[in-house]
């Protein structure tokens, strides 16, 4: 073999990723391993180096803009591949004059995981327990028992009493009980995620049985609001694994609860795919998708602290402690994963986070199957409320035509059943449905949701006829 056919080999079959591009930042040459890792495999010539490395990397007319110093120390960057989802990497990047460059890139994903593992467990190690979780927990404890006890006799008397307003005012009770044993269950979760003394139970479990559970506690307040619910699943994950089902059920119940409370139109998506693996363990990356109110920019960090709401103004209208959130974030980190959160005001919101499992003895497990749907991107994605989401938002459309005249119709009905509070619902939504709408039809929405709050039956059919007769 001559020298240069073996130095071809050596950097072919390499364990490290390699790949060279060139002054427009085409894509000119990639070894097996990144053909592999980033699953493009042989179509990977002339893409973008800015589709690999967005982080480093910008795409521009004459080819691209960076502020990397090549040739320097090794970084640490995150590499996209094809499915649009990413994992660490430590890169160095040479240039060879102003039109050629290399880039050797090792995969750091087992490293890191291993160190996050290193970690945890040195902070269960050295965290002592906190006089002030203990004391929470005391209180709360003590307050699930009368909290139960109001709830256990409200119940007893839904079932006999039949006066149509104090069976409105008991339903109002068990609700709040219901809300309030919540609250205490995050309380509790909370002071022992501080006091370190939070512990996971992994149990082996069928992962697409749990998301149809998931999917059945939801469809009905989902379908309720006239929102529209999409579930998918990567069919390169296993039938069963092994981790703790209930905190994974109680992290997406979290998501899409918050998702239908935020949301008054569009629809919400579910997402699960497997991303990497190591050994017999797996990393699910999950996506949960709204189309509702979002947030701005500057507050998506807030939405992970303990006892955080973006504004007061949320917590007042919608509820809420703002521990859901940061619980969830410690659950997470506790399974070896990230939680994340894109989002845009008024155009709704993508949580996204990842954790592992363990594959039990003797299930099939197929290699990554390069999951190709589209999925946003991880930092990076396009928002779920897309042209087809701003048409719904503009009045007059054909889309937002179509999208009253649902609304109205359920709430029409809700209004001749007497249930004046989800009829207050769709009235919500009825006026962010007309928000672009000329002044008398806003008016006219605006005295619908008026007579509906007064539980008016009369001034809200006469709204409700006027809306209809502007749609004509």
């Amino acid at each position: 073999m001559e020298k240069k056919e073996f130095l071809s080999s050596l950097v072919e079959y390499a364990l490290e990723m390699v790949l060279a591009f060139d002054q427009k930042g085409a894509i000119t040459y990639a070894n097996a391993g990144a053909r592999e890792k980033l699953g493009y495999g042989e179509e990977i010539n002339g893409i973008h180096i800015g589709e690999i490395f967005p982080a480093v990397f910008e795409k521009t007319e004459d080819g691209f803009a960076t502020e990397y110093v090549f040739g320097g120390e090794a970084q640490n960057m995150a590499a996209y591949r094809k499915n649009q989802t990413c994992f660490p990497t430590e890169t160095r990047i040479m240039s060879y004059g102003s039109e050629r460059f290399v880039c050797m890139s090792n995969d750091i994903l087992e490293r890191e995981f291993l160190s996050k593992e290193v970690i945890q467990v040195r902070h269960e190690a050295e965290q002592a327990m906190k006089v002030k979780s203990e004391f929470v927990a005391n209180v709360t404890h003590e307050l699930r028992t009368p909290v139960n006890g109001i709830l256990g006799n409200v119940r007893e008397l839904l079932e006999t009493e039949t006066d149509a307003s104090k069976l409105k005012n008991l339903h109002l009770m068990e609700r709040c009980c219901e809300n309030m044993g919540m609250i205490i269950n995050n309380i509790l979760d909370f002071s022992k995620l501080e006091a370190g003394k939070f512990t996971l139970d992994p149990q082996k479990f069928h992962f697409k049985n749990m998301l149809d559970y998931i999917k059945d506690s939801h469809i009905r307040k989902i379908t309720e609001k006239g929102l529209d619910f999409v579930l998918s699943i990567s069919d390169d994950i296993p039938e069963y694994v092994i981790g703790d089902e209930l905190r994974i059920v109680q992290i997406l119940n979290n998501l899409i609860s918050n998702a239908v409370k935020f949301t008054s139109m569009g629809k919400i998506s579910v997402e699960v795919v497997r991303t990497a693996q190591i050994n017999d363990r797996i990393e699910l990356f999950f996506f949960v998708m709204d189309t509702g109110i979002g947030i701005d920019k500057k507050d998506e960090d807030k939405l992970f602290q303990s006892f955080s709401q973006v504004d007061a103004s949320i917590s007042r209208q919608y509820g809420g402690t703002g521990l859901g959130l940061n619980i969830c974030k410690q659950l997470v980190e506790l399974m070896g994963g990230t939680i994340a959160v894109e989002s845009e005001r008024g155009k709704g919101s993508n949580f996204s986070f990842s954790i592992w499992v363990t594959v039990p003895e003797g299930e099939n497990i197929e290699p990554l199957s390069g999951y190709t749907a589209s999925m946003p991107l991880l930092g990076q994605h396009k928002m779920l409320a897309d042209e087809e989401e701003d048409d719904v938002r503009q009045y007059g459309s054909t889309a937002n035509k179509e999208q009253l005249s649902k609304i109205l119709s359920k709430l029409i009905l809700c209004v001749e059943m007497e249930n004046w509070e989800k009829a207050e619902g769709f009235a919500d939504t009825v006026k962010q449905l007309t928000a672009d709408a000329p002044k008398e039809v806003k008016s006219a929405a605006l005295r619908l949701k008026m007579a509906i709050q007064k539980e008016n039956y009369d001034k809200t059919a006469a709204a409700f006829e006027t809306l209809n007769a502007f749609m004509e």
